[in-house]
Formats: C-alpha cells, structure tokens, sequence
C-alpha cells in the first residue's frame, strides 16, 4: 500500500473528484440544493482552477482519489480574501492526518498568492472538519462573507494569513 500523495489536480481527474465530492456530500445528509453538491464546477474542476489565484489538490492512494480541496478568491466580494473550496474526503481517508497535510498546502498556496485571509463555509454537523479549522488557526464569525450560493451552510470561519 503507497503513501497517499497530494498534487495539483489534472484533467483526467475531473470525473473521479466530481464522483467523490458527491458521493461524501450524500454521505454526510448534506442538502443538494445551496451547496457545494450543485455547483456546476463539480464536473469541470480541473478547468475551474486555472484562473489567476486559484488551485485545487487530490489526494491520491493506490491509483484512486480519495479527497481533494482547494483554494480560490472569495466570490462576490471586495477585499484580498479566499475561500477553502470543496474540501472532502472519502472514509477510508479520514482520521489519518491527511486532512492536515492538505490544509497546510492549500494555505501555503493561499500565502503564496498573497491573500490576507482565508474563508470557509461548512455545515453544523461537521464536527470533526471543524476541529481540523480550529487547529488551523480559523476562527467562527457570524455570518457570511461574500456570495458563494451556499445558503444552506450556516456555520463561517475566518483565518489571517
């Protein structure tokens, strides 16, 4: 069994990210509607990444994808802000530091492109990934930065860079 390795997501990953990110949010009783689970760059996130500032990373085991997030500006909103995107891993990657690992790029990313602060959204529920945010530096903030079109997801976390 290989060390699971995190790289820039590639085209040909688009299918399996997309696969992964849904079956996670199913998984996890997440609403389809007002969140990550009908957003059109689901199926093209390769693509969606290659704009100015922005990248998403897999996490790869044994050939299969097993998570992914990334980073991007905040959408709708003025000021040098990112937003923590689709950070989602199947069970089997879970529990195993991985997570940390891929906070730790993706904020380096984020410190890379000169962002100030980095923006998240997540449901009540998700305990354990708020424990990760916490021990990232995040902290909670009441209410929503921005528009991302994700109404459903109530709980909003805030770290300096």
């Amino acid at each position: 069994m290989n060390e699971p390795i995190i790289r820039p997501i590639q085209k040909k990953d688009n299918p399996h990210i997309a696969r992964v990110i849904r079956s996670v949010l199913i998984d996890l009783g997440v609403p389809k509607v007002g969140t990550a689970y009908e957003d059109a760059a689901l199926d093209c996130m390769f693509e969606t990444y290659q704009s100015n500032r922005m990248a998403y990373f897999v996490v790869e085991e044994n050939g299969e994808l097993i998570g992914g997030a990334g980073v991007a500006p905040l959408a709708n909103y003025e000021g040098n802000v990112c937003e923590l995107q689709k950070m989602y891993y199947l069970p089997q990657a879970r529990g195993r530091g991985i997570g940390s690992a891929m906070m730790q790029n993706c904020l380096a990313k984020a410190k890379e492109f000169q962002f100030e602060k980095c923006y998240l959204e997540t449901m009540p529920y998700m305990k354990a990934a708020q424990k990760l945010y916490e021990r990232s530096g995040f902290s909670y903030i009441d209410g929503a930065l921005g528009n991302t079109g994700h109404y459903s997801c109530p709980v909003h976390m805030l770290k300096d860079l």
